[in-house]
């Protein structure tokens, strides 16, 4: 397993629209625990479409986080975009910090990242800069 990753913690999900055996959307909010370069929880709202067909690939799930805890030592918060795609196989998901989310020791963060697996315990990149007044640096 990658030294980068987040295990799910929680997962509670309500059918907004539509047949739960037919195409809906749904609302999920998860919680989310982060080890490596990231170091802390999160709260995430994902807002999901089922098209009703078992097994289909190529959902997606637009989705924002939270995340509490430190980057590399740096201490803070932030918020995150999230752009999943989901199915069988696993998740897909590209996201992006969302610019001026960043609170202590991370205000400033911007960056982008991805993550991939089919496990409860799924391996990120985390590409960021800080701002120079913080004194950190751009790392990956």
């Amino acid at each position: 397993m990658s030294e980068n990753s987040f295990s799910m913690k929680t997962w509670e999900e309500q059918v907004v629209s539509g047949a739960d055996d037919g195409p809906r959307y749904a609302h999920a909010r998860a919680s989310f625990s982060y080890r490596g370069i990231i170091e802390g929880t999160s709260t995430c709202d994902y807002l999901l479409y089922y098209d009703g067909t078992p097994h289909n690939g190529g959902q997606r799930a637009p989705g924002f986080e939270r995340i509490a805890g430190s980057v590399e030592g740096r201490k803070g918060s932030f918020v995150i975009r999230h752009d999943v795609a989901y199915g069988p196989e696993g998740i897909q998901d590209r996201f992006t910090v969302v610019a001026g989310s960043g609170t202590g020791e991370l205000a400033g963060i911007s960056g982008c990242g991805t993550a991939a697996g089919s496990q409860e315990t799924v391996a990120y990149t985390f590409d960021y800069t800080l701002d120079r007044s913080s004194g950190a640096r751009t790392r990956s």
